[in-house]
């Protein structure tokens, strides 16, 4: 177990937690059903390190990365507006929170020998002294990142790609960046923001406050807004139908697929990344999605021998179905730096 580490993935109805070995291999996974508010996701974090801590029979490792939606403070080790957790405009010291339950489970686990978990103040990576080689050893250290930083980072351990864009299709939109080999943040927290680029003045009004946003028409919301389905995820059902012939579906995956794919142009156009890499969880439908993104693409660049010479849609792939990269970006994401 000796390099291995923990990662959390907090979002707005589950926690994923992952135990990976120093090179990004899964050991052990558990999830849990994320309850709002502050006591809620501590509880529910809590229950996933314990499980954890079941599927490996030991103490957890020292070092636990923790991927959450909304404003990070990494240095604090604090959130805050992240509205989908019940976590609202005052910073919440998560790291100092969650480090005191691994810390516990570590106490637990380990032999007198191994000695007690400490405390101190939550300074990004909860835990203080020099690290310590061995599970079980030395106090836990928690570091806190946005998750879809996290994500991008897991994308980058998955695929070796140093100059990439990940391009999350969730419930939004929005993507991250590893330029040379570097995790890009900007200088804001504010990197990616692509699904709040607005390219409908006449569109209808975002939730962020503008009209005609990207993501009204490229993410999984666009998906169910265009196609409701309760069986299944809406995405899923609407690539279906247009399977199948419908020609209301043809059209809905077809507005679809070019809203994603004036993403990637955008993305192609400004950051130029030499990898584009298709995540969350509409990323699940696969061949289909990578299929229509791709055929979208190529129709732009029908008419534009400039868009041509760029080739965006062989720089195409999918994270892996069923990979849980915003847990396992969590768990590597103390050598993005």
């Amino acid at each position: 177990m000796g390099g291995a580490r923990v990662g959390l993935d907090i979002g707005a109805t589950k926690i994923l937690g992952v135990v990976v070995a120093g090179d990004g291999t899964v050991l052990a996974q558990a999830r849990e059903q994320t309850v709002a508010g502050p006591d809620g996701v501590l509880a529910s974090a809590g229950t996933v390190l314990e499980r954890l801590a079941e599927a490996i029979d030991g103490p957890l490792p020292p070092d636990v990365g923790v991927g959450v939606p909304g404003i990070v403070d990494r240095r604090r080790g604090a959130v805050k507006h992240a509205v989908n957790l019940g976590l609202g405009g005052d910073w919440f010291p998560l790291a100092e929170r969650i480090g005191a339950r691994a810390g516990a489970l570590r106490h637990l686990g380990a032999s007198p020998a191994q000695g007690h978990f400490g405390t101190g103040p939550a300074q990004g990576r909860v835990g203080t002294g020099p690290a310590q080689g061995r599970v079980g050893a030395g106090p836990p250290r928690v570091t806190l990142e946005n998750d879809l930083n996290a994500a991008t980072w897991g994308a980058h351990v998955l695929s070796g790609a140093d100059d990439l864009a990940y391009v999350s299709l969730g419930t939004g939109l929005a993507a991250g960046f590893v330029l040379d080999g570097v995790l890009r943040r900007g200088a804001h927290g504010a990197a990616g923001e692509i699904g709040h680029v607005p390219v409908d003045p006449a569109g209808e009004l975002c939730s962020c406050g503008q009209k005609g946003c990207l993501e009204l028409v490229a993410s999984g919301s666009a998906a169910s807004a265009a196609w409701p389905s309760r069986d299944v995820p809406p995405a899923e059902a609407l690539f279906a139908a247009a399977a199948a012939g419908d020609p209301a579906a043809v059209a809905a995956r077809d507005r679809f697929a070019d809203g994603v794919a004036d993403a990637i142009r955008m993305l192609g156009l400004t950051v130029d990344p030499r990898t584009i890499i298709l995540g969350g969880g509409v990323a699940n439908l696969g061949a289909p999605l990578l299929d229509a993104v791709a055929g979208a693409l190529r129709a732009q660049a029908a008419t534009s021998p400039f868009l041509s010479s760029l080739d965006l849609a062989s720089r195409l792939t999918l994270v892996p179905r069923g990979v849980p990269v915003g847990a396992l970006g969590a768990a590597m994401i103390g050598d993005a730096g």
